[in-house]
């Protein structure tokens, strides 16, 4: 089997759309596949192209057996809607272009935004070919979520038009939570709907020692280290972190690390500054084989999105890298993600953007018999969501597509 990925985000990139995406296909090339991926030249989320890489028409490489194709597009930094809406409409057209001449049985198109799905069916127009739409994230009600759109704007009601046709279009859906499956059932067939949720590489995520190498560097020996490590968007809530952070209550029981980029990363320096916290680090974007040796100083993953109803619906998959490495989570998100880690008790859960209980439920994290049975929380969660087992499972749905 053949198949053709439209991903507009890919290795070295860190993300989770990136991870995702290149950690299945590595698995599905094992198994015997032949997997072509077009994405863009690597840019995110900051807008500047990574070293040793050109924005050019084509570029190709091969990763662990994955041809990858790179195609031109309009680069911008992961903040300002129109310019946003620019890159994702560019890569659309130039995926599409380039899909025109690539052979495959089978097409998939991967969210969050789903420019890359319209190019995806696009191709399975004219190719005559069946097409997946994998869902990451719920467009356009994502954008509602963090304020850049309204819901009663024409632009919302067609967008929302575009994203109920390629749901009734696509033979296949592949959502990455089962909320996101039940918003989905609203628009099409229940019955070609299969959720493979994300998952955890435990070849690259398992647990070490602290490296005392960096924690030297970094000046952080001896202290209790809470970290967020991820993109710095709008969508995480981060100022309102920071903004706990000077709660005198924590300034001499924590160290608060905040490891990436993104959109409010300055932003969120420059408050740090104004409210003069000494025990608070930013640290810059590193690759993805280095993330380990930084969640490894860790004794709490701190995972937080905005309160809003829509992320109700969303499990960032940074819950199993770091329960990977036991890593017991603080949890700022309800719904789905909250019922996972409390029913593996793999971490602690506080009700979003909500400071009191932000900081009563940290300090809870001290208890060093809660703490422990956390841990063993973090193994029992890492187990069952195998990314090669998950990978496999979806492999499996695509697969029944041709019989």
């Amino acid at each position: 089997m053949k198949i053709l990925f439209l991903t507009d985000n890919f290795p070295p990139e860190v993300n989770a759309p990136a991870s995702r995406t290149y950690e299945h296909c590595k698995e599905w090339v094992k198994l015997g596949v032949e997997v072509t991926v077009i994405t863009c030249a690597p840019n995110f989320p900051m807008g500047k192209l990574y070293n040793g890489y050109k924005n050019k028409a084509i570029q190709k490489e091969t990763m662990d057996g994955i041809e990858v194709i790179r195609v031109w597009s309009y680069i911008a930094p992961n903040s300002g809607f129109l310019k946003r809406i620019l890159d994702f409409a560019s890569y659309a057209i130039m995926s599409f272009i380039v899909g025109l001449f690539v052979r495959c049985d089978v097409i998939i198109g991967t969210s969050p935004q789903f420019f890359t799905a319209i190019s995806a069916r696009c191709l399975a127009f004219f190719k005559l070919k069946k097409w997946i739409f994998e869902v990451r994230d719920i467009w356009p009600e994502s954008i509602v979520a963090v304020g850049s759109m309204k819901r009663s704007s024409k632009l919302f009601k067609f967008l929302h038009w575009i994203e109920k046709k390629l749901y009734r279009s696509a033979s296949l859906i592949i959502p990455v939570t089962d909320s996101f499956k039940e918003y989905i059932s609203k628009f099409t067939n229940t019955s070609k709907i299969h959720v493979v949720k994300n998952g955890v590489d435990h070849e690259l995520f398992k647990p070490i020692p602290k490296n005392k190498q960096l924690l030297h560097h970094l000046g952080l020996q001896g202290k209790f280290i809470v970290g967020y490590i991820g993109t710095l968007g709008m969508a995480h809530a981060l100022e309102f972190i920071v903004e706990s952070i000077n709660d005198p209550n924590l300034s001499d029981k924590f160290h608060f690390i905040f490891l990436g980029d993104g959109s409010e990363k300055l932003k969120l320096i420059k408050r740090s500054k104004e409210l003069k916290l000494s025990n608070t680090s930013f640290l810059p974007f590193v690759s993805k084989e280095s993330i380990p040796d930084y969640i490894s100083l860790l004794d709490v993953a701190l995972v937080n999105l905005r309160k809003d109803d829509t992320f109700k619906s969303v499990i960032p998959s940074k819950i199993f890298e770091n329960a990977a490495m036991q890593k017991p989570i603080l949890l700022g998100v309800s719904g789905e993600s909250k019922k996972i880690i409390e029913k593996y008790n793999a971490g602690l859960c506080f009700e979003p953007e909500n400071k009191a209980d932000f900081i009563h439920t940290l300090d809870k994290m001290l208890n060093p018999h809660i703490y422990k049975d956390l841990v063993i929380g973090c193994q029992k969660l890492s187990s069952d969501y195998s990314r090669k087992r998950l990978a496999a499972t979806m492999l499996n749905h695509i697969s029944h597509l041709n019989e």
